[in-house]
């Protein structure tokens, strides 16, 4: 059932993993997709797969900390689709480091991805679904924005802050049929995980199997979640039958015992 037909969709980090599968999960259901990204070739590339399997796509050029390119991609958008009913805040970066290692570069650059980022599109976004009397605005934030661990002191407070965007932003549109919540994974089979695995096998000299298991371990994961999965847990959030569900941050924790 296309219980998203008429809708439209903008999925930023939508190049690569989690975004991805966002997209392809939102256009099954019937949405117009928008996908957004700093790397054009992938989102292009994104956006090619879901026309060629009869959906309907667009790609847009998008680096998520600069406010121009928000306002430039929220007006494209627009134009192409019409209004934006449903905003999944996905872009994100997610370096380690020990605290006497993180630069205030690094700081700020991930503050810039990962929170002013989501700010930015669900302020541009937000008052045509509030006009609309209906919207869906789902931030992917992590597990780590309930909780801390070792050597992510920026990324965690990153995600912390999504979370609580994500309740006050709650709050604020109670009432107005749009929702915004968060969903909060555990590590996922992606390119940001494979990245610090990277980082892991960099500084450590652990094998890269090594190094995946020391991040289970430290999250208590019996697993890498997939991108899959995440995307399904965002795409429930967007549909007509969730409108009860209002500043929530679903956990995702990989805990499940699946091998």
């Amino acid at each position: 059932m296309k219980e998203l037909m008429g809708r439209a969709a903008l999925v930023t980090g939508g190049g690569r993993g989690i975004g991805a599968a966002t997209a392809l999960a939102l256009a099954r259901l019937g949405a117009s997709v928008a996908v957004a990204a700093r790397n054009m070739d992938q989102v292009v590339e994104v956006a090619a797969m879901l026309r060629k399997d009869g959906f309907e796509a667009f790609a847009f050029q998008c680096d998520v900390a600069k406010p121009f390119d928000v306002r430039d991609v929220a007006l494209a958008a627009r134009e192409a689709m019409g209004p934006v009913g449903i905003l999944v805040n996905n872009a994100g970066t997610a370096p380690s480091n020990p605290l006497k290692r993180v630069t205030l570069e690094e700081w700020n650059h991930v503050m810039a991805v990962n929170v002013t980022g989501t700010f930015l599109f669900t302020q541009a976004l937000l008052p045509d679904m509030v006009h609309a009397g209906w919207g869906r605005v789902v931030n992917v934030a992590s597990i780590a924005g309930l909780m801390g661990g070792k050597y992510m002191s920026a990324y965690t407070a990153s995600k912390h802050a999504v979370v609580g965007f994500t309740r006050s932003m709650a709050a604020e549109v109670s009432g107005t049929g749009v929702t915004v919540n968060a969903v909060c994974p555990g590590y996922v089979d992606t390119p940001l995980t494979d990245d610090a695995v990277g980082r892991i096998v960099y500084l450590t000299g652990k094998s890269p199997e090594q190094a995946r298991q020391l991040l289970l371990n430290e999250a208590g994961q019996s697993r890498l979640l997939t991108a899959g999965e995440v995307a399904d847990a965002v795409v429930r959030l967007c549909l007509e039958g969730s409108a009860s569900a209002n500043g929530e941050a679903v956990v995702l924790d990989g805990k499940d015992g699946r091998v």
